[in-house]
């Protein structure tokens, strides 16, 4: 589960806003549901905006820099779980020699990396670069990495080092809508010159999201929910307005009751809960969270949901990471909780 912000409960990735803005409108019942679609654009040689060697291409990456990439690079650092999922379904872990990780006192691998995924994508702590709490930039340069492929869990300034002292190419991808992840999945497949497997990937994942369309366009009445990503003594972690974790919500056809919250990750106490009395609860579940974290949570059997039965368990990777499995298993997840008539 890639984190970024300052609150201490692992707050969600944050939203990138991009020059070039495409909006895909989304109507369900008389009611607009609008995701924002960022698209970049794929750059071979000859591209004006920087000069281009042989065996290398131009890209645009997601915060709209400009960037020299060598062409189907042999050895690559992931810093992001959202990019090691489109690199796995692209075939790519043999590229793959470097993942973020944060301190051994602070989790390491397991603190951005779940159990499952782990195992999976065969990582292991010999792969780690610390980017928590402080980026450790000697054990990038000892993977002796041709490309870094990393999400904003790694800060500008970080880039900068990377890219400009120690001469590694970077590439950001952090997709801040749905449609962004197919994006990214095209640009991906086209540093490593895997354009069919791409393509083949995006099919699924338009199918997926169509699905989702067509059960919106059904909907007469969107339910309130909260989708809590963490708990403590003072109440339930949320997206609010401008997160990908808001987005995520509407697109599933719901209305979060933390919409119009003043930031972007707000912590609902429990009486803020109570007031809006959300018809249906979903919690983050893995890094150390389960059902029991969340029953002991502030006045949790006094919400109106728990109550009546409809509080659901959900990966939190599911909920947080911007990439492939969001929208094939994430999606679905949502939309069986929200709408099960319809989905």
């Amino acid at each position: 589960m890639a984190l970024n912000g300052s609150s201490p409960a692992r707050p969600a990735p944050k939203t990138v806003t991009l020059a070039t803005v495409v909006v895909l409108l989304l109507v369900a019942s008389g009611t607009a549901i609008a995701a924002t679609a960022a698209y970049y654009t794929l750059r071979t040689a000859g591209s004006p905006n920087a000069p281009v060697t042989p065996g290398h291409l131009s890209v645009t990456d997601d915060l709209g820099r400009t960037v020299v990439v060598p062409y189907d690079p042999a050895r690559v650092v992931v810093l992001s779980p959202n990019i090691m999922d489109v690199v796995f379904r692209l075939g790519l872990r043999s590229h793959v020699v470097g993942v973020d990780c944060y301190a051994a006192a602070d989790g390491g691998l397991s603190d951005d990396y779940s159990p499952d995924q782990v195992s999976l994508w065969s990582l292991s702590p010999s792969m780690c670069v610390q980017v928590g709490p402080t980026f450790a930039a000697e054990t990038l340069v000892n993977l002796t990495p041709e490309l870094v492929l990393a999400s904003t869990i790694v800060s500008i300034a970080e880039v900068e080092t990377i890219s400009s002292t120690l001469g590694i190419p970077v590439v950001m991808l952090q997709p801040p809508t749905l449609s962004g992840i197919l994006v990214d999945v095209s640009l991906v497949g086209e540093i490593f010159g895997v354009s069919t497997l791409s393509s083949s990937l995006n099919a699924q994942l338009s199918v997926e999201l169509n699905n989702a369309t067509q059960i919106d366009n059904n909907l007469v009445t969107l339910p309130t929910v909260l989708v809590t990503y963490s708990v403590d003594s003072n109440g339930y972690w949320t997206y609010g307005p401008g997160t990908f974790g808001q987005s995520l919500i509407e697109f599933a056809g719901a209305t979060s009751i933390a919409a119009n919250a003043r930031i972007p990750y707000p912590e609902l106490s429990p009486a803020q809960v109570l007031v809006s009395d959300p018809s249906i609860i979903v919690y983050g579940v893995g890094f150390g969270l389960n059902q029991s974290t969340y029953a002991g949570g502030p006045l949790w059997s006094s919400f109106s949901a728990v109550q009546n039965g409809n509080v659901s368990g959900m990966d939190s990777n599911w909920l947080t990471e911007p990439d492939p499995t969001m929208i094939l298993s994430g999606i679905p997840a949502l939309l069986a909780v929200f709408h099960p008539t319809h989905a």
